[in-house]
């Protein structure tokens, strides 16, 4: 008797224990949702810009630097025909740590952040404008207050990376073992239940891996992503394959009449 047919069958197994288990299944498959939706939420507004991105993972695992797009846009050369004086003064109250309570300081007079974009932007950065620039409005404080200040995000503290990994790490992986020993019992291919493990396993080492080296190379970010779309959707197909096979009529086990 080949070995493969020592494991019992799913679909072999009583009603009573197939409910249990496909509870429980569907259980864990709801668990994996809100865990992606919780997800989405905690790193949501991560890289302080609204909406759910890569810069917010990168924000998390790498940190993010980078100066104040009206600082980039000024050091560029934009507008072009901006005064030196001008420039200089919007440079200089980037650089101070007063730029809410600076911006429409009438003590500044004309030297005012708020005054110099008004003369020397509005013209292009107005709501109504027919130019392109209207697209990225200056008209107010919380328009340009974006625009204004410099990211600088720390990444994780080890110690948080640490204790988040310590939970996740055994138990991610114990559920892939479970699923998939459950899938090992089913109808399905061997090789396509085992392509889904290896997937799921490879995802899970490269996830859990990449939490620390994108600490130092961004580009480990991709594998955190990757590798945890990889590990959830063979956790999810394993399940639902489970599921299908012990209520889908057909794939009893023959009786061995040796």
């Amino acid at each position: 008797m080949p070995a493969s047919s020592t494991l019992p069958r799913l679909k072999d197994l009583g009603l009573l224990f197939r409910l249990g288990v496909t509870c429980l299944v569907l259980t864990l498959l709801g668990g994996y949702v809100v865990s992606g939706i919780h997800l989405r939420k905690h790193y949501d507004n991560r890289d302080e810009s609204p909406g759910f991105t890569l810069d917010d993972v990168r924000a998390a695992y790498h940190g993010i630097s980078a100066p104040s797009p009206l600082r980039a846009a000024l050091q560029d050369g934009h507008p072009e025909d901006l005064a030196q004086a001008d420039r200089d003064a919007l440079l200089a109250w980037l650089d101070s740590d007063s730029l809410s309570q600076d911006y429409d300081n009438l003590d500044l007079g004309d030297e005012a952040p708020a005054e110099i974009i008004a003369v020397s932007c509005l013209d292009c950065h107005a709501r109504g404008s027919e130019d392109p620039g209207s697209a990225i409005p200056l008209e107010y404080w919380d328009d340009v207050r974006p625009l204004a200040f410099s990211t600088d995000i720390q990444p994780t503290p080890d110690e948080i990376i640490a204790v988040s990994q310590h939970t996740h790490a055994p138990t991610m992986a114990m559920v892939l073992l479970i699923v998939g020993a459950l899938g090992a019992m089913t109808r399905w291919a061997r090789a396509f239940v085992g392509l889904l493990v290896a997937v799921g396993g490879v995802g899970l080492l490269l996830d859990m891996a990449a939490w620390w080296l994108a600490k130092d190379n961004a580009a480990w970010v991709y594998a955190i992503v990757g590798g945890g779309l990889a590990q959830g959707a063979s956790v999810m197909l394993l399940g639902l394959i489970s599921l299908i096979d012990m209520w889908l009529p057909g794939g009893r086990s023959r009786p061995n009449l040796d």
